[in-house]
């Protein structure tokens, strides 16, 4: 039977020690001794807020200082009197006048599960567009203990009576989780599956860094959707904290770590976790960057100590732009002493980036030769079953349609026309409940980035009476334009391609196979002459043409975009007509 678990305590106050004072007095002289309990002699967290220093006009933005502890009124003295002395959070919330302290107490809390709570309003927080910063930067994720069955539900209730309290400092919980930052932050609870490839990862690098070695590599891999980038984003940060001056860690105090992802989108997300949480790090002023910026403000004589690379199958294999070595892997591994990198070959979509099948088995087999290699199992994308994830495998892996299995946690639906594929995406995302939704394409309609078709329009999928723009062509208010593509609102008018998703989720994916993707003879084939990807397409040095693989994982990357759904309709008569039987129709 459920338990009936009371809503927590939440009390906002004015953060300064004599309005504490003045509120516990209160409860005091109220007789209202159970309150005066929770709040001051029980375990409790809190949350400091005040006005971001950087905003102009009326916008309200936020700095934010989570934190629990077992003496609030204690507490309190030592980041007024002491903490202010050398934080400049700390000095701005003591000379504020506007600051103020949602202070949360419980029944039933106890010291793991304040840690546990505490960590999540961090997660969420963390995801708050309103909130510009964070100060408090340590993840306390905790395992079992006691009441730790109890956590959701306190959780639920705590963030539905912050809300009440202050509705644009804590939104609703469905905005918070589109965020892409929320997706990718670093106290985003891990799997006990994750967890353990962070222990091992972390293992590694301290053994590597305290024999002195350079070059050294560990390998992460895992197919779309198993959360690489949630471990890789956690692991940053733990580095991060390591490596602080004060850290009681001896191997990894005061080394250098950076973060590297070769996609526009991707490193936007990590730059603006880097500076939501205040990493900083005057050794290494550009922690998150993009490796060819890396590489050409690095040198193999100064090298970084852990250089940690998201979507590592996005690296080039070839020269380009302002890039002239000949393997970006490489040069990275000449300029640090251990690189993590993470590696899926079935997100390999171009020419440039492409890398051999007895370069990949080699690289395997050396990394598992050193113990450097880590694999992720557990599927985390896709809310649906496991005849829903093996369908969709099937369909990428086999080139083969099964029928579609029933599943009430996946919606999973082939669409008779674009246009009704549209109206269902809209539909979703019109409500918040349902999440981020959008619709995506194979690269099979004519795009040039930053310039217009021949007749000076947008560039444009169509399909008979069908016309939508795609891939960020559409106007951008410049506030928004760090935001990845699928948060930004006009996108639900457009549609976007691997370039622009690679890397993100979608609550409701909706996917319009072109032309390039076939069906002939009871099985999907790849026509590279329908498609417009060149980089896929193009065959490298004039030799090698691959453009079946990369077409091939260029379907894999659409097809496991969605978290609740998956929506398809395909140009191709003959794979539409299987889509539709295997759909029973």
């Amino acid at each position: 039977m459920e338990k009936n678990i009371s809503k927590p305590l939440v009390e906002k106050v004015k953060y300064n020690s004599v309005a504490l004072k003045k509120f516990e007095n209160k409860l005091v002289s109220s007789r209202d001794n159970k309150e005066d309990e929770i709040l001051f002699r029980y375990p409790t967290i809190y949350i400091v807020n005040d006005k971001y220093k950087h905003t102009k006009g009326s916008n309200n933005e936020y700095s934010v200082y989570v934190g629990e502890t077992n003496d609030i009124k204690r507490r309190t003295n030592e980041h007024l009197l002491i903490d202010s002395k050398n934080e400049e959070f700390w000095r701005e919330i003591k000379n504020s006048p506007n600051s103020e302290m949602f202070l949360i107490g419980h029944e039933h809390f106890n010291k793991s599960l304040t840690l546990d709570l505490e960590n999540r309003l961090m997660h969420y927080m963390s995801g708050i567009e309103a909130v510009k910063s964070i100060s408090n930067k340590r993840t306390n994720q905790q395992n079992k203990y006691y009441t730790s069955d109890e956590l959701d539900t306190i959780f639920e209730k705590l963030w539905t009576e912050l809300r009440d309290k202050k509705r644009d400092l804590f939104p609703s919980i469905n905005v918070i989780k589109d965020s892409a930052i929320f997706k990718s932050s670093p106290f985003q609870k891990l799997t006990l599956e994750q967890f353990e490839a962070k222990d091992q990862i972390i293992a590694k690098i301290e053994e590597n860094l305290n024999r002195e070695k350079s070059g050294q590599l560990i390998w992460v891999t895992g197919e779309a959707g198993t959360g690489k980038t949630v471990l890789l984003s956690n692991l940053f940060y733990e580095l991060y904290k390591s490596a602080a001056e004060n850290s009681d860690n001896v191997i990894l105090r005061n080394r250098t770590v950076s973060l590297l992802v070769n996609h526009d989108e991707q490193v936007k997300v990590y730059q603006q976790i880097a500076s939501k949480l205040g990493m900083t790090d005057d050794n290494n002023p550009e922690m998150v960057t993009k490796p060819t910026h890396f590489i050409l403000n690095h040198t193999p004589e100064e090298k970084v100590d852990v250089v940690l690379i998201d979507e590592a199958h996005l690296l080039w294999t070839q020269g380009k732009q302002s890039y002239r070595g000949k393997d970006q892997l490489d040069d990275l591994l000449n300029r640090a002493r251990v690189v993590v990198a993470v590696f899926d070959p079935s997100q390999i979509l171009t020419t440039e980036e492409y890398r051999s099948l007895d370069w990949i088995q080699k690289s395997k087999l050396n990394a598992i030769s050193h113990n450097n290699y880590i694999k992720l199992e557990n599927q985390m994308r896709i809310h649906g079953n496991k005849e829903t994830v093996n369908w969709i495998r099937t369909l990428v892996d086999e080139s083969k349609i099964k029928d579609i299995p029933k599943d009430n946690s996946f919606d999973l639906k082939i669409f008779k026309t674009p246009h009704n594929l549209l109206n269902a995406i809209k539909t979703k995302a019109r409500d918040e409940r349902n999440g981020i939704s959008r619709l995506l394409a194979t690269f099979d309609w004519k795009y040039v980035s930053g310039k217009k078709d021949e007749n000076g329009n947008l560039w444009q999928v169509t399909i008979g009476d069908f016309s939508m723009p795609w891939n960020l062509q559409l106007p951008r208010p410049k506030k928004i334009k760090k935001l990845p593509w699928a948060e930004q609102p006009q996108t639900i008018d457009e549609i976007g391609s691997t370039f622009t998703i690679q890397g993100f989720d979608l609550n409701y994916a909706g996917v319009i196979i072109g032309p390039s993707v076939k069906y002939r003879n009871g099985k999907i084939i790849f026509d590279k002459t329908a498609s417009k990807n060149r980089k896929a397409t193009q065959k490298r040095n004039s030799k090698i043409d691959n453009s079946q693989e990369f077409l091939k994982n260029e379907l894999n990357v659409l097809l496991t975009r969605g978290v609740n759904g998956l929506y398809i309709y395909a140009v191709d008569e003959e794979l539409q007509n299987q889509l539709l039987k295997a759909q029973g129709e």
